[in-house]
């Protein structure tokens, strides 16, 4: 019997004791998923120790054929996971096996909703490791050594995953970790080798490691005459037998590769609970040579907008493992992509900060970058496929265009967008399609920017597009304005803010109706100087519009002046926005504006004029500076309406 030695029992870390008891009830509709993942940690581990060797070739101890082994005890109701890969020491049996070491764990456990399917599909964006072994395990017990170190160095880690853990330090020949599961009474299922075989096959057979387990192998019995009794049958004997195919799955003929597989290896590599949307694998050989698997996750995950978390494709070189989440190959806005990339021109021996400065590892983020665009507009073609990316990744997507200027026209291309052509909130419109429906005469592309599509879809600057039939992209989302900050054109049409300067209609302004708009700008001076006088503490200028044909007034932006959306982005970074002015337009056709031109009494006109300006702030979403006021004013003129 083993000694073990340095025992101490330690508690789980808390985000770890809620992640136990939600998982476990939440996945135990899938409870088969626990081989999945203890097989690719398994795989991980023997990754990890090839790369390390890479450079000390002892680690290996003289053992340098790496696999996992699987067998089972139907009497004992164990199941035991083994590998030889890399192994642990006991400070990393500590952190991987009793905390969560992931920064974004107190958001994740922040979005749990206590309904086991939502509760299901967020888990499995977290990733579930190690700790699904106790979906259908009682006990677990993990005996693990690093490579390299004494056999006296070994580490028992046991627990029934309630709380605590036990340490001790034991006595281990063999580099690598055996995980052994105590199956639940309700479990026993999985102390079978047909359904252990079974489950290989389905979830692991991509994994590039052998994944071997014994079975019973009669040998032959001599032939014996009818009266010879002296010949016995010979015990039967176990032998082994490689369950998987064991080579990388993205070695293979993609003919050779069912759709099952390459979900199967996606969640390998992505520690995600659900399918791919989409994926890309593709060999190039030539100058640049090398194999990629690239997938499009159907769920954005919880981290997404940690710009800092860990991210990245799995790098091989001649199908040797050597880093995890690697992040030069592909650009931030593209960091949802999962997958793997093997190359045939990078050194052995490349390290992140050699990476960085490789000049064929800038050719292959280069391949790699413009190979996901080519997916995701491949994706574009399946109008109800790529409404499920864009509500998961559009607002990332919409980076693109600040960060990648070399592809910028085929960022914009994967756009879309609420506009006034539709009845509903849904962002399905392209920038192509819009252009396509483009008016004779029409020469740009219109947008205007709000906090949300209500405010958008009744905003008064649209009135005179809707009166004269032209589409506007409603822009709802807090990164839309600075993102158009970043792109001025698209197939040769440049965008135009509808809140934003002069309104240009183009060849739809005919030159009766601007003649038109001069002469009553001109007989309206007198007001227009008048507002000015009563808000010169709110607006830069007061004039006569040609948006308008319903509502009373607008406020307008000064060409190059910052609008609400990109001014609650900076404050919310904690930098004072730039102080401006909007400008006021008004419809001098309008009763209200005609009644307040009527006006005599300035002090009662200044109320009108403050009022109209206030309701010009609601309607484009924005807050009023001094709401009181407000109030005070409109309760005054509700009282004189009512004498």
């Amino acid at each position: 019997m083993t000694t073990e030695t340095q025992q101490e029992t330690l508690g789980f870390q808390t985000e770890v004791k809620q992640l136990l008891n939600l998982m476990i009830n939440s996945l135990y509709s899938n409870k088969e998923i626990f081989l999945r993942e203890l097989v690719s940690n398994a795989s991980d581990a023997a990754e990890k120790l090839r790369y390390e060797a890479l450079e000390n070739g002892d680690l290996y101890e003289g053992d340098g054929d790496l696999s996992i082994r699987i067998s089972f005890d139907k009497d004992a109701k164990t199941v035991t996971i083994e590998d030889n890969g890399i192994g642990m020491t006991r400070s990393e049996v500590v952190n991987h096996l009793g905390t969560i070491a992931n920064s974004g764990t107190a958001s994740f456990l922040g979005n749990l909703t206590g309904d086991e399917t939502k509760d299901s599909q967020l888990i499995g964006q977290f990733g579930v490791g190690f700790y699904s072994a106790f979906i259908v395990a009682k006990s677990v017990e993990v005996f693990t050594r690093k490579a390299g170190q004494d056999k006296s160095e070994g580490v028992h880690w046991s627990s029934t995953g309630e709380g605590e853990f036990n340490l001790a330090t034991i006595e281990k020949a063999t580099r690598g970790t055996k995980i052994v599961l105590h199956l639940k009474d309700a479990e026993e299922e999985f102390a079978d080798g047909t359904r252990l075989r079974y489950l290989i096959r389905k979830y692991s057979d991509h994994i590039a490691l052998p994944v071997i387990m014994q079975q019973e192998a009669q040998p032959e019995v001599p032939a014996a005459d009818d009266d010879d009794q002296s010949v016995e049958k010979e015990a039967v004997v176990l032998e082994d037998e490689t369950v998987n195919s064991a080579s990388a799955l993205w070695t293979r003929n993609k003919s050779d590769i069912s759709k099952e597989d390459y979900n199967e290896f996606y969640k390998h590599v992505s520690s995600d609970y659900g399918d791919a949307l989409t994926w890309s694998h593709n060999r190039v050989e030539g100058k640049q040579e090398y194999t990629s698997l690239l997938y499009v996750p159907t769920n954005a995950p919880h981290d997404l907008w940690n710009r800092e978390a860990p991210r990245g494709l799995k790098l091989y070189i001649q199908r040797v493992f050597i880093m995890d989440q690697v992040d030069e190959f592909l650009p931030l806005y593209l960091r949802f992509i999962k997958g793997v990339v093997d190359s045939a021109s990078l050194s052995l021996n490349i390290s992140r900060e050699i990476l960085q400065k490789d000049p064929n590892a800038e050719k292959l983020r280069a391949a790699l970058t413009k190979r996901s665009i080519d997916m995701l507009s491949k994706l574009s073609k399946d109008e109800d496929k790529y409404q499920v990316f864009w509500k998961a990744f559009g607002n990332v997507i919409k980076e693109g265009p600040a960060e990648d200027y070399a592809n910028r026209d085929k960022i914009m291309q994967l756009m879309r967008f609420s506009s006034t052509h539709n009845e509903d909130d849904a962002q399905s419109v392209s920038l192509a399609s819009y252009v396509e429906r483009m008016n004779e005469g029409q020469e740009k592309i219109y947008y205007v920017t709000a906090e949300n599509y209500n405010t958008a879809k009744n905003s008064p600057h649209l009135e005179i597009f809707r009166k004269k039939g032209i589409e506007v992209l409603l822009l709802t989302e807090r990164i839309d304005e600075w993102m158009m900050s970043h792109v001025f054109d698209f197939d040769g049409k440049s965008f135009q803010d509808v809140a934003k300067g002069e309104l240009d209609l183009g060849e739809k302004d005919n030159e009766e109706e601007k003649k038109a708009q001069e002469v009553v700008a001109k007989e309206a001076e007198g007001l227009t100087e008048r507002l000015k006088e009563s808000l010169v503490d709110k607006v830069s200028e007061v004039r006569v519009t040609n948006r308008l044909t319903d509502s009373p007034a607008c406020l307008v932006l000064n060409a190059y002046d910052m609008g609400a959306q990109m001014k609650a982005i900076m404050e919310a970074a904690g930098q004072a926005a730039p102080d401006s002015k909007p400008i006021f337009e008004i419809n001098v056709e309008h009763p209200l504006i005609k009644k307040m031109d009527g006006e005599t009494d300035e002090d009662r006109f200044g109320d009108l004029a403050n009022i109209i300006f206030d309701q010009a702030d609601l309607a484009a979403g924005g807050q009023l500076a001094d709401p009181a006021s407000y109030v005070a004013r409109l309760n005054k003129l509700l009282l004189e309406l009512s004498k």
